[in-house]
């Protein structure tokens, strides 16, 4: 799972949840320590990889762990244009990418790498309403975790949180609240 913000935290948790041994990338210390207590295995800064020693570093984790360096499910949530090269890199045979996270960025990749890695990229725009209810469920159940990686703040502050969040400084996903 590449970016542990807001989607991506819960990309891990819900992966987690139907068992899958889940390794988070970032270049975000906290948010890669946030993650790791919710269901990641494994962290890594991508700021301290290049892409090939970091599909090595999982590569060789998931060898010790006697998991298989094939068909991976690769979630792209960063919503970056180096987060989804990143993800690109990562591919391995019978790999299924899922591009959760947006941006206008525009990248280039050599589509070819779908084919001789029998691969498919797939992408998203939300969860569909029909989902919610087993959403919903695991939240009710603990087995997503929404309060740690939720901070409120009153509707009043919205152009400071607006910049706040753009240049980084919140770490996690912001709900505004009316005055009462």
């Amino acid at each position: 799972m590449i970016g542990a913000g807001g989607v991506g935290g819960y990309c891990v948790q819900v992966a987690a949840a139907f068992g899958a041994t889940v390794v988070a990338v970032d270049v975000d210390a906290a948010k890669l320590e946030a993650v790791a207590g919710y269901g990641a295995a494994l962290t890594l800064n991508a700021a301290s990889y290049d892409a090939k020693a970091l599909k090595a570093a999982i590569l060789q984790f998931a060898k010790d762990r006697g998991l298989p360096a094939t068909e991976w499910f690769i979630f792209e949530c960063s919503g970056t244009a180096a987060g989804q090269l990143t993800a690109w890199s990562l591919l391995v045979h019978g790999a299924t990418l899922g591009i959760v996270g947006f941006t206008m960025a525009k990248i280039e990749v050599r589509l070819s790498n779908l084919m001789a890695f029998d691969a498919r990229a797939l992408g998203n725009w939300g969860c569909p309403p029909e989902r919610y209810p087993a959403a919903l469920d695991l939240v009710l159940e603990g087995k997503v975790r929404v309060k740690p990686f939720v901070e409120t703040h009153p509707l009043a502050d919205i152009n400071q949180v607006f910049a706040a969040v753009h240049d980084r400084t919140i770490k996690r996903r912001v709900v505004l609240t009316p005055a009462h």
